[in-house]
């Protein structure tokens, strides 16, 4: 979700139904080392509260520093990302490498939580691969260390994003764990989240990278093409008025989501990939959601 996740996204998700929004990713050392960038990422606006700021980092002193900067912005909560699968992330010790590591996962909870005058949370997967899919221990270890609540992508790290997510130990975990549970994993639609929340005793259940051109799907009601054509010249004008000439650039990677499914998308694809005008984009979002058979 890096690159993606920002405040125009977020604030579309936050009107659309999402009962709480992160940032992006952050790195600990990037906060405490005073990266410009890094920490232009975890600003928090009005409209897209409730939010989380969610973090990562193998350190406990860099990431009690971290947490003390990051709890004066105010989020819902802070959220220690202990499975996220990207190689740059794992190869540093951080992210899902924690699993491999669970009592240096305890210490950082642990400091994380003392540190925070708000809630703070953490993010796991089943396990680093299949032989060792030790989620139990790490769910005991961050629940003694303060933890108080804990989101369960229902895959290994091994798996990356292949397969299906294994919502049946998502459902043991949430019907045994001393913590409120978040499942995350294959809900592709509003539908998909309320079966979810009913055949398990999950506190909650999260939305990825199926929300992705589709900040809608927190929504029950269902949305016409030609609102999602809308909802995409919104997000494309807030790109703008965030990055200046450069958002149309960066809009890119969210267009191509946006017209997935759409007739004709490898074309249209082509064409919003080879214009930096903005007059000629919303053209070509026209036309591509004028049809009343694409469907969402």
């Amino acid at each position: 979700m890096a690159g993606y996740t920002d405040y125009p996204f977020r604030r579309l998700c936050s009107r659309y139904g999402a009962g709480m929004v992160y940032t992006e990713l952050i790195s600990a050392e990037g906060i405490v080392f005073t990266s410009k960038k890094t920490k232009s990422l975890m600003q928090i606006y009005a409209d897209e509260k409730p939010a989380a700021i969610q973090l990562f980092g193998k350190n406990p002193d860099i990431i009690r520093e971290a947490v003390l900067f990051t709890q004066t912005l105010n989020p819902l909560l802070i959220d220690i990302n202990m499975g996220c699968c990207a190689p740059k992330v794992c190869s540093s010790g951080s992210g899902a490498a924690l699993l491999k590591n669970p009592p240096l996962a305890g210490r950082i909870a642990e400091a994380a939580v003392k540190a925070s005058t708000v809630p703070v949370t953490a993010k796991i997967r089943l396990g680093w691969d299949q032989q060792s899919r030790n989620y139990d221990e790490m769910i005991h270890i961050l629940h003694e260390s303060g933890i108080a609540a804990i989101t369960v992508h229902g895959r290994t790290r091994s798996q990356f994003y292949e397969g299906s997510a294994d919502w049946q130990a998502i459902e043991e975990i949430a019907d045994t764990s001393p913590l409120p549970i978040i499942g995350n994993g294959d809900i592709h639609s509003f539908d998909d989240a309320l079966g979810r929340l009913a055949a398990t005793k999950c506190a909650a259940v999260m939305i990825g990278r199926a929300s992705l051109g589709r900040p809608w799907i927190f929504s029950k009601d269902f949305v016409e093409p030609y609102v999602a054509g809308s909802i995409m010249k919104e997000h494309l004008n807030s790109m703008i008025d965030m990055y200046g000439e450069y958002g149309i650039i960066l809009f890119r990677k969210h267009a191509v989501k946006y017209i997935h499914d759409v007739p004709g998308a490898a074309r249209i694809r082509h064409d919003l990939l080879h214009t930096d005008s903005l007059e000629e984009l919303f053209k070509i979002i026209e036309i591509a959601f004028e049809g009343e058979h694409v469907r969402f």
